[in-house]
């Protein structure tokens, strides 16, 4: 059979062409692909003498002497040089193989086969260079033909494979990859040899033959051709990249790794609640890091229970650190909403087979890993169960400041890569980023604990009662996400039936303002039992904010009940540290249920609010002064006459001041609240905290609300009297005349010696004319006023003394006495309780002979 060399066979590689020489030496058939060599038709050629046409002039005498040994018969072989036709130079070297023949009449002719030498050349570095590239590459080469079987490899492929490279021949995909592996190579394979295309850096992953571990190869595939363009196979060139994919994995581990501490950091710790910040863990781990996950606590550390040494969490410790009580606070799954915690048999709880429910109390058992955890403060592994769905859990205690707050547990289930150590790092810095939020929301849950029941126990017990005033009180903390405020309100009894309203902020949140608002309520009301006026109270209660900040000072008395300021070296002391001086605000403010009169002054707070019967509520215009602990500015005050059954409402910022309207808002809507007056106090203050928006929580709300009840005319006996000596009888007869008007006759002795002390005290020591006035409210209050300006001061008379001894027997037969400074003097006052009912109670012996 027949059958044409197909295009791109190795003649056209090596250029082979032909001619024939005749008897007389000239050429007589000349082929095509001669004349492709030569660049001569044949009609050129044919009948010319191939030695003078084609060889240079030196070499030609020895060509005809072979061309004539030729045609006797004799083969010949060898290197020719030519030329081309008109040119002298060598064009090119030619093999020329030449078989004697004879012609149709037995003439002797020759057959010349002639090879170009150029091409042999350029196909013999080609072959080796080839060999070269295909068998000395350290990557593994194969050459698959047009069925997709292997054709040749070299020796780096048979080394991974097994074998000899001759061995592969024959093979197919499927001798080297998985079935799913195999599938992929094969249609990749198909791509290549249909549309020509190359495709780089094709990912495989396999085992080779004894291995068992993956191996990931990179393959560049593309077409190979033929000289005539003809697609023959595919070769491919394979890369072994296991160790750059098991770098890259770390790398990316590490990425992964950082990006989860990163979301941690940004996510863990954002609420000061303990439960919220396991939630917020388990956010950040579940499914970045793990596909199952629970935070247990300790039970003491969710009670608020401090950690005395020996119980829960103490690392120094460690016999009974993980035996304590612990609660499930938080569980989060991948996998499924219904799976339960990874806890296993060698972690059970006290024996138990079911892992605790969220919410649960529960104890590990001694010898489990999770209790080893939380004994050593180390991570532990806790195997999984080979009939279970887990693969591995890593125990992982919570240490914050060398105590153990709790104990995370991190699962990942099977088909998912397991622990590694870069992983258990991971767990446990984790772990120790929510330890340290989790017990800084502790020790803050705890301060403000404390700065609460501090502020709660600095306030007014119960509703405050006062003479000629109905009082109603609001306080509302912030929420728990807010630190406690330095709020405050008093409601403080001064003598004459007088009362001091006072409301107050210190600047600035948590126990220190709480303490330092302690101090400062104790300061006022000390300093209103001096019954100072509000301006002076306000400027002495300066004095102990500016020496609040200042290291070593504190407000001792100063014999008198009050406070001792701070000195020059204190002030010095205050000013080298201004970072801890406290600023507050207050208004201080005392009502005259007599006159009606209420004297305000005021320290940089908000400003009082008052509503009259049938008037809008209106802001008091008291001068807001400075804040305590500013200095160096007086306070002014202002005198007001309310109405009977005004209104007057004092609060701090956290009613109406907030982050979604501006402070003017606030205080109209405060104002438009308040336009009912006439409700019962209780109601007003409900509907007042209903009404505003004070449900942000963002600061504390302290609200006092009085509405003005004046004593009654027929309740006050005031009567002036001239400086003579007979005025003292005369107080004398007008005080018994009220009393009985009062049907108080078991108060008539008492008050007339009482009352003839004083006078004759005033007569004695005071100057200008003597008023009298007694008060009857929940008690019986008895005041002498004069013009003069010498406090009166209580001594012990000697045994030869006549006199000396009034003050004592005010002291002793009275409830309370006092004196205190008028814009015109003084007033002397004593106070005696209402009788019940009862006999009073005699005097003791000791008592009674105390004033001899």
């Amino acid at each position: 059979m027949w059958q044409s060399s197909p295009p791109g066979s190795i003649y056209d590689y090596i250029r082979v062409a032909s001619f024939s020489i005749g008897p007389d030496g000239l050429i007589e058939q000349w082929s095509r692909r001669a004349a492709g060599l030569f660049g001569i038709a044949a009609h050129e050629a044919v009948g010319r003498d191939p030695v003078e046409t084609f060889m240079p002039a030196e070499l030609r005498t020895g060509g005809h002497r072979r061309v004539g040994e030729i045609l006797d018969g004799k083969e010949w072989t060898g290197l020719v040089p030519f030329r081309m036709p008109g040119e002298d130079v060598v064009h090119g070297l030619a093999e020329v193989y030449v078989m004697p023949s004879e012609t149709e009449s037995g003439e002797p002719a020759a057959l010349c086969i002639v090879v170009d030498v150029r091409a042999l050349r350029r196909i013999e570095t080609d072959l080796a260079a080839s060999q070269a590239i295909f068998g000395q590459s350290p990557f593994g080469f194969v050459l698959f033909g047009t069925d997709f079987t292997v054709v040749r490899a070299n020796q780096r492929f048979a080394t991974v494979f097994g074998g000899q490279a001759d061995d592969h021949r024959g093979r197919t995909v499927d001798d080297y990859l998985a079935r799913p592996e195999a599938e992929r190579l094969t249609a990749t394979l198909r791509q290549v040899l249909e549309t020509g295309d190359s495709v780089t850096d094709l990912q495989l992953v396999g085992t080779a033959p004894g291995d068992s571990e993956s191996r990931h190869w990179s393959v560049n595939l593309y077409r190979v051709h033929s000289g005539a363009g003809r697609p023959i196979g595919i070769a491919g060139v394979a890369t072994d990249v296991t160790r750059r994919h098991i770098a890259a994995r770390e790398a990316a581990s590490a990425r992964r790794n950082l990006a989860l501490l990163n979301e941690a950091g940004a996510r863990i710790g954002n609420s000061l609640d303990l439960e919220t910040t396991a939630r917020e863990l388990l956010g950040v781990a579940v499914p970045g890091f793990c596909d199952l996950a629970s935070v247990d606590l300790y039970q003491g550390l969710l009670t608020g229970d401090e950690a005395p040494p020996g119980s829960w969490g103490s690392l120094r410790h460690r016999s009974t650190a993980g035996s304590a009580e612990l609660r499930r606070v938080a569980f989060a799954s991948a996998v499924s909403d219904v799976l339960p915690a990874t806890v296993l048999d060698s972690a059970s709880t006290d024996g138990a087979t079911d892992p605790p429910a969220l919410g649960a109390v529960h104890r590990y058992s001694f010898n489990s890993p999770c209790s080893i955890a939380l004994r050593t403060g180390h991570i532990e592994d806790v195997p999984g169960d080979e009939r279970g769905f887990v693969q591995s859990t890593l125990a992982v205690p919570m240490v914050a400041h060398d105590t153990v707050v709790g104990l995370v547990q991190f699962s990942r289930t099977k088909g998912s890569e397991p622990f590694g150590e870069r992983d258990r790092a991971l767990a446990t810095e984790l772990a120790a980023r929510a330890a340290v939020c989790i017990d800084n929301a502790r020790l803050y849950r705890r301060e403000h604990e404390r700065a609460l029941i501090l502020q709660r126990s600095l306030l007014p017990p119960g509703d405050p009662e006062a003479a000629g005033l109905d009082i109603a009180c609001r306080y509302l903390p912030g929420n728990t996400a807010t630190e406690v405020g330095g709020d405050w309100f008093d409601v403080i009894e001064l003598p004459g039936h007088r009362t001091a309203l006072v409301v107050g902020d210190v600047m600035g949140r948590g126990l220190r303002a709480a303490v330092a608002m302690g101090e400062l309520r104790t300061a006022v009301r000390t300093l209103a039992l001096l019954d100072l006026e509000p301006a002076e109270v306000l400027s002495a209660l300066d004095e102990v904010a500016r020496g609040l900040g200042t290291p070593g000072v504190s407000t001792p008395s100063d014999g008198l009940g009050g406070a001792q300021w701070p000195s020059r070296a204190s002030h010095k002391a205050r000013d080298a540290d201004l970072s801890e001086v406290y600023l507050a605000t207050c208004v201080y403010a005392v009502y005259d249920p007599v006159t009606r009169r209420c004297t305000f002054a005021n320290a940089g707070h908000l400003p009082p609010v008052v509503v009259e019967p049938g008037e809008p509520a209106l802001l008091l215009d008291v001068p807001p002064g400075m804040p305590l602990g500013v200095g160096g500015e007086p306070f002014e005050e202002v005198e007001v006459e309310l109405k009977e059954g005004a209104l007057l409402a004092l609060y701090t910022d956290g009613l109406v001041e907030s982050r979604d309207h501006p402070l003017d808002e606030g205080l109209q809507a405060l104002r438009n609240a308040l336009i009912e007056p006439e409700l019962p106090l209780e109601d007003v203050c409900d509907h007042v905290l209903t009404t505003l928006d004070t449900r942000h929580g963002e600061d504390d709300i302290a609200l006092l609300m009085a509405r003005i009840q004046g004593l009654p005319v027929d309740a006050v006996g005031d009567w002036r009297l001239p400086r003579e000596p007979r005025s003292v009888g005369r107080a004398r007869e007008l005080a018994r005349r009220q009393l009985l008007a009062w049907e108080l006759d078991d108060l008539v002795d008492t008050t007339e010696l009482l009352v003839s002390e004083l006078v004759t005290n005033a007569l004695r020591y005071g100057e200008g004319e003597i008023r009298l006035r007694l008060l009857r409210e929940r008690t019986l209050v008895c005041e002498v006023w004069d013009a003069g300006l010498v406090q009166p001061r209580r001594r012990r008379a000697r045994d030869t003394d006549e006199g000396g001894r009034g003050l004592q027997l005010v002291g002793l037969l009275s409830a309370a006495w006092g004196s205190r400074r008028t814009p015109r003097g003084k007033t002397v006052w004593f106070e005696l309780p209402l009788p019940d009912g009862e006999p009073a109670a005699e005097r003791t012996v000791e008592q009674l002979l105390s004033t001899f």
